[in-house]
């Protein structure tokens, strides 16, 4: 029976947030230097007449969403008109009823014939948008949604995910692995009856451990500041190595010379934060390291393992994980580097607490068998976790864990949470270098599915003063220390903004709709 406190989307409001790198930072075969943020205000109505609004947000990384070989502004400006045609569907979505049901209504209705429809009408001829940039563009809606709900039954978020506020069970949005446990009655189906309550930590930590990112293009040591140096850049378009791997070693084909190559500045910038890992490690107590390889270059990536590794233990760091960014083809480069750390290194080797998503982000054109990478570390997938139907194929072929992402919408990351959790899966909650209000669903997503190991939390490192509003009412989670950041200051209703403490001043709108 329907509930009084059903909602629907009745009015939203789109924003777009310039933010500026301190640093660069290398996705794959690309480097991010700035992202545009999408911040929504979504309000709805429940059927018994009431009204809230909610906030969400998400970065657009270009580069992470959408790699490909095409211009870098034609990728963002795609995802910017994308969010406005959102902003319009959204407003108008008449589905009434749980944050979750009505995200789940919208992810698996609303969203495919939008993304066909922008696909054949806005991009007609030229490469089309992939659904993984069409779920981020769709998050900061799902976001939205889910606050304004918390808001008006005047609950946090993730005390509203029960049968009090639901009207369906998860039996209703999910399928097990085996499919015939749902129509063997002396088999139980572990959805069944179950609300994502009972798949959650019912009283989560409020001190979470940070995972700190080293990036591609992230100086060690001293060795590896560049000053005023121009850094040659392998554009998108391009495979083509920019050195030999040893020196002295033959060019292999596909070298080519750093003069054909463009350039960007890349100069330490000088504004009182750390710029070589030892200096992180020290002002934020770190205990946990994620590296970036290339995926490419096993030479290269070994060295890079190793030399990270030397500097964990002589800085009392505990945990590292080795993230190869999707461009791996072969289980055997992995293996061939954790075999050698095992054998060479075994200290750094015991410190690898899991391995991120070596495999292209699309699983089902590219079905892997991971299960020899599995049995040696486990193994998380990230790009490919879109939802619970991927995480099923993923765990077929070997994978063990699941990173969730806020930015593949609220709704969807507590779905796979609790299909992954039912079938024995691990979680890491992993970043998009959040910055501001993205910051706070992401963190506690993390607190309330209970991972592997703490958070990712990057944007302190990236682009910090982007956040300085949101961190003068909660300094916790926009600063790491002793290892950690303190989600203590959260409370309130829905995500617990405390939006109104804030000064924030937002541009106009891009976009508004319904009212």
């Amino acid at each position: 029976m329907p509930k009084p406190t059903d909602v629907r989307p009745i009015a939203s409001e789109l924003y777009f947030l310039p933010v500026q790198t301190r640093v660069p930072l290398k996705f794959g075969t690309e480097v991010t230097t700035h992202v545009t943020v999408a911040r929504v205000k979504l309000t709805v109505r429940s059927r018994d007449g009431r009204t809230a609004t909610g906030w969400g947000e998400t970065p657009l990384s270009v580069q992470w969403v959408w790699p490909a070989k095409l211009p870098y502004e034609e990728r963002h400006e795609a995802l910017k008109a994308f969010c406005v045609k959102l902003a319009e569907a959204w407003a108008a979505f008449h589905e009434h009823g749980h944050a979750i049901e009505v995200g789940h209504e919208f992810h698996e209705h609303a969203l495919p014939d939008l993304l066909k429809w922008f696909n054949a009408e806005q991009r007609a001829g030229r490469e089309p948008m992939p659904w993984l940039a069409a779920l981020v563009c769709c998050s900061p809606f799902d976001l939205a949604l889910h606050d304004a709900y918390g808001r008006l039954v005047e609950r946090p978020v993730y005390a509203t995910y029960n049968a009090e506020f639901m009207n369906r069970d998860l039996a209703a949005f999910l399928e097990p692995a085996d499919a015939r446990i749902a129509v063997h009655a002396s088999r139980a189906n572990p959805f069944a009856g179950k609300f994502p309550a009972d798949f959650l930590i019912p009283n989560p930590s409020t001190r979470l451990r940070a995972w700190h990112l080293i990036g591609g293009l992230d100086p060690l040591d001293a060795s590896e500041l560049k000053g005023a140096e121009p850094e040659v850049v392998v554009p998108s378009s391009s495979e083509r190595r920019i050195h030999p791997p040893r020196p002295g070693a033959p060019k292999p084909e596909n070298w080519a010379d750093e003069s054909a190559l463009p350039k960007c500045a890349v100069a330490e910038p000088d504004d009182g934060y750390p710029v070589l890992l030892a200096d992180w490690i020290r002002r934020d107590g770190l205990k946990c390291l994620k590296v970036k390889l290339r995926g490419n270059d096993a030479e290269w990536d070994y060295a890079r393992l190793l030399k990270v590794g030397k500097l964990a233990i002589q800085h009392g760091v505990e945990w590292l994980t080795a993230d190869f960014n999707c461009t791996v083809t072969e289980p055997a480069y992995v293996n061939d580097i954790l075999d050698r750390l095992r054998d060479e290194q075994p200290r750094i080797y015991g410190m690898i607490l899991y391995v991120e998503q070596p495999f292209p982000y699309d699983l089902e054109a590219n079905p892997i068998d991971a299960h020899s990478v599995s049995a040696r570390k486990p193994l998380f997938l990230d790009e490919s976790a879109h939802d619970w139907r991927l995480i099923r194929l993923g765990r077929e072929l070997g994978w063990t864990g699941v990173a969730l992402k806020t930015c593949k919408t609220q709704t969807g990351a507590i779905l796979s949470a609790c299909w992954a959790k039912a079938h024995g899966m691990t979680l890491m909650v992993q970043d998009l270098t959040n910055p501001m209000l993205a910051q706070i669903p992401h963190c506690l997503l993390a607190a309330h599915v209970g991972t592997i190991m703490g958070v990712e939390t990057n944007a302190m490192q990236f682009y910090p003063e982007a956040s300085a509003a949101e961190a003068a009412v909660h300094p916790g989670l926009f600063q790491r220390r002793n290892g950690c950041v303190d989600l203590s200051t959260l409370r309130g209703p829905g995500f617990g903004y405390r939006l109104e403490e804030m000064k924030r001043e937002l541009p106009a709108p891009s976009a508004a709709f319904g009212g």
